[in-house]
């Protein structure tokens, strides 16, 4: 069975960021958003200047102002932060095979199917995260959601932190017991009556001594204590579109390199559309210069599509519009749009498209027993990409 590579992504101080996006004066002071400290207001979001006084979210702001009390303190704006939240949402929805919306900051994406390194994932949205929307981010890589948002937390703020596989419980041994799902302040200060600290501390006690003390409750603790988590990451709602992109090590110039990305990213989305039995009508492609500027080129089909070579076709002749030959390409991206279910008009190519479809088929269960990389078209496997584009991790 092909491994899991989970990342999780939080925007840091996420309100507080997006005022100091507002108002850049409030960059490296210390601020908070919540309510007035004259009633029972709290600390929604607090900068790290005033993370650094020991002010916390959840902390009433009459407290936080004693501990500094030149504390400046905004009224929520939620509206706007929604906006901006749903502009790095929609972002991740489109280049994550699979992505799903915790909270207003936070997101699980499930990148298995994808061929890159999960690490190199991270640092190339982490970047464009920050480079489109002015947002900083923190990464956790793991097998699982359950470690992959410990390590978030570990890393903050503006971190990437990867857990191996098979290293889950050695990473979390250390750590506070708190940080571990379902351990609240009652349950924290319970296994503190049994000498439990650490997440290595629980990980060490008996399944039978914890089933006696917390129930049915006490075995899935020591679960988690072992890094062990089978949850999956479930999209919510239909997407609008789902698209693959690349940011290169370096420029590609030469056609012959562009086509096998642009195989490649077809194959990725064509994968997703099968999987999610969703076809698009509209092919897009993304592209950008060395420069860091941005275009886009789209096109409609006759009927909808979810086959690789289809979506390839088209995003060549989407390319040939755009491109000259040897013009430098810092980043390529695929996308099908104008999603729906999968539908074909009967005509006299039927028992070729039939192969077709059986073919890809086929190939959809090698690949889904083996692995992304396990079969490749004969397009992807000519003229290499520069170094670390195909890693795993």
């Amino acid at each position: 069975m092909m491994s899991r590579r989970i990342l999780h992504v939080d925007l840091d101080a996420f309100f507080c960021s997006v005022e100091e996006i507002l108002d850049p004066d409030l960059l490296g002071k210390a601020f908070v958003v919540g309510g007035r400290p004259d009633g029972r207001g709290v600390v929604a979001s607090a900068s790290y200047a005033a993370r650094a006084y020991g002010i916390r979210s959840a902390m009433p702001t009459a407290q936080a102002m004693r501990l500094a009390p030149n504390l400046i303190i905004l009224p929520g704006r939620h509206g706007v932060y929604g906006e901006h939240s749903k502009k790095v949402m929609t972002f991740l929805r489109e280049v994550a095979p699979i992505m799903q919306q915790i909270s207003i900051d936070e997101a699980f994406l499930d990148v298995s199917t994808d061929l890159r390194a999960g690490a190199i994932l991270a640092r190339e949205w982490q970047k464009e995260i920050k480079e489109r929307f002015k947002l900083p981010t923190s990464w956790g890589i793991a097998g699982n959601k359950l470690v992959a948002k410990i390590a978030t937390e570990i890393g903050k703020p503006g971190g990437l932190v990867r857990v191996s596989p098979g290293e889950e419980a050695e990473f979390l041994a250390p750590l506070p017991v708190e940080m571990l799902w379902g351990v609240g302040p009652k349950t924290k200060d319970r296994l503190a009556q049994l000498n439990v600290y650490t997440i290595g501390d629980l990980a060490m006690i008996p399944e039978v001594k914890l089933r006696s003390h917390f129930g049915a409750v006490g075995l899935e603790l020591a679960s988690r204590a072992r890094g062990e988590d089978t949850s999956e990451v479930r999209e919510g709602g239909e997407p609008r579109s789902m698209s693959a992109e690349r940011t290169f090590a370096r420029d590609l110039t030469r056609r012959a390199d562009l086509h096998k990305a642009l195989l490649q990213m077809s194959e990725e989305v064509g994968r997703r559309l099968r999987r999610e039995g969703l076809a698009g009508r509209t092919i897009r492609l993304k592209i950008r210069w060395p420069d860091f500027s941005t275009h886009t080129r789209q096109l409609k089909l006759a009927q909808p599509t979810d086959h690789d070579g289809e979506i390839f076709t088209q995003a060549q002749k989407l390319l040939g519009s755009i491109w000259k030959e040897g013009q430098p390409v810092r980043l390529l991206g695929v996308g099908v749009a104008d999603l729906g279910m999968p539908w074909r008009q009967l005509g006299l190519f039927d028992r070729e498209q039939d192969q077709a479809r059986r073919l890809q088929e086929a190939l959809d269960d090698i690949r889904s027993r083996f692995g992304p990389k396990s079969v490749r078209r004969a397009g992807g496997l000519k003229n290499p990409d520069p170094p670390r584009e195909d890693q795993n991790p």
